[in-house]
C-alpha cells in the first residue's frame, strides 16, 4: 500500500534520539522524551489559495525536518509509525554541517 497526502500535509517519520548525553549517561526509555526531528517521507501536492492556484510546499522527501511536540497525527502504515502534519506544523529544515558553518 502507498500513501498519497492530499494538499498541504507532510508524512514525517520520526528520528530516535541519543541514548547517550554527552557526558555519557545513559537515558532509559521511560524517561526520554519523543523526538521532535523527523525525516519527510511524502509531500502534499500544496495548498490552493483563494484563486484556486496550487502553492507548491518548501519541503521535500528526504528532509530532516525540527516539528513542535504535539504536532500532527501519528497513524502506522506498512508497519511504520509515521506522523500526518500540515506543513505550517514543521519549523524549520535541518541543512547539512557544512551550510550550517558557512552561514555562521
Amino acid at each position: 500500500m502507498t500513501f498519497r497526502p492530499l494538499h498541504d500535509r507532510v508524512v514525517v517519520r520520526r528520528i530516535d534520539a541519543e541514548e547517550k548525553t554527552k557526558g555519557g549517561i545513559i537515558i532509559p526509555d521511560t524517561a526520554k522524551e519523543k523526538p521532535q526531528e523527523g525525516e519527510v517521507v511524502a509531500v502534499g501536492p500544496g495548498a490552493r489559495d483563494e484563486q484556486g492556484r496550487v502553492t507548491p510546499l518548501d519541503v521535500k522527501a528526504g528532509d530532516r525536518v525540527l516539528f513542535g511536540k504535539w504536532s500532527g497525527t501519528e497513524v502506522r502504515i506498512d508497519g511504520q509509525d509515521l506522523l500526518i502534519m500540515k506543513e505550517s506544523d514543521i519549523m524549520g529544515v535541518i541543512e547539512a554541517q557544512g551550510s550550517l558553518q558557512q552561514a555562521a
